[in-house]
Order: structure tokens, then C-alpha cells, then sequence
């Protein structure tokens, strides 16, 4: 809870700093969102690999379903990227840009998950008889 709260305040500091900037260098606004940013995306990083570690232990239950953590985390990361990346060209001003970027992100996720909706359609086809 302390890392959340820390994190908060970080990224709170950043947007005063960088509206401080924004009126007089708009684009050291920028670089001020983008640095906060990073720093709070490495972070989460960290977070993530604790993560990992624990699904490392639940994929020892899953048998032959590993398949379906893989796909998760690649889900997840694709998500994480997606909107990252689109928040960061918004706030530059480039909302058609971050449009195209969200776009990709949900076809992505739709691609990376039809290995899952095959599975369920051979599982009611398999039931069906």
C-alpha cells in the first residue's frame, strides 16, 4: 500500500511540474510527463515480475493449459503497452495518433486470444458429439 501511495504522489509531483512548464515551454511539459512516466513504468516492472514468479507457481497446476497463462500475460502486456503509449501522444496532442495506437492494441488482444476461443468451440464441438 505504501508503494501505491508513493507512486501517487510521484505522479501527482510530475503534473504540477509539468503544468508549471506548460505555459511558458509547452514541450518541457512534455518530457517532464514522459520522464514521470517512465520512472512509474519501471515500477511496475518490478511489480510485474512478482507477478510472473507467482504464476510461475500456478502454471506447475495448470497441466497441458500453460498455453493459456502465456496468452494472459501477453494480453496483459499488450494492453499495458497500448495504453501507455497512447496516453503519452494524447497529452502531446496527437489523439488520431493515440486513436491508431489503441486501435492495434484491441485487434492484438483480439488476435492473441482466438487460440482461446478455438479451444472452447473444439470443447462444445467434443460435448456436442
Amino acid at each position: 500500500m505504501e508503494e501505491i501511495i508513493k507512486v501517487g504522489f510521484l505522479g501527482v509531483a510530475g503534473v504540477l511540474l509539468a503544468v508549471q512548464f506548460k505555459g511558458q515551454k509547452p514541450e518541457y511539459g512534455i518530457y517532464i510527463g514522459f520522464a514521470i512516466g517512465i520512472l512509474i513504468f519501471s515500477y511496475v516492472l518490478r511489480q510485474v515480475e512478482a507477478v510472473v514468479n507467482q504464476l510461475g507457481l500456478i502454471q506447475k497446476y495448470l497441466g497441458g493449459a500453460q498455453s493459456y497463462l502465456a496468452i494472459l500475460l501477453k494480453v496483459v502486456g499488450i494492453t499495458y503497452i497500448c495504453e501507455f503509449s497512447s496516453g503519452i501522444c494524447k497529452d502531446a496532442g496527437y489523439g488520431a495518433i493515440a486513436d491508431q495506437i489503441e486501435i492495434l492494441g484491441k485487434l492484438s488482444v483480439m488476435f492473441a486470444g482466438l487460440p482461446i476461443l478455438f479451444a472452447v468451440i473444439e470443447q462444445i464441438q467434443s460435448f456436442a458429439g
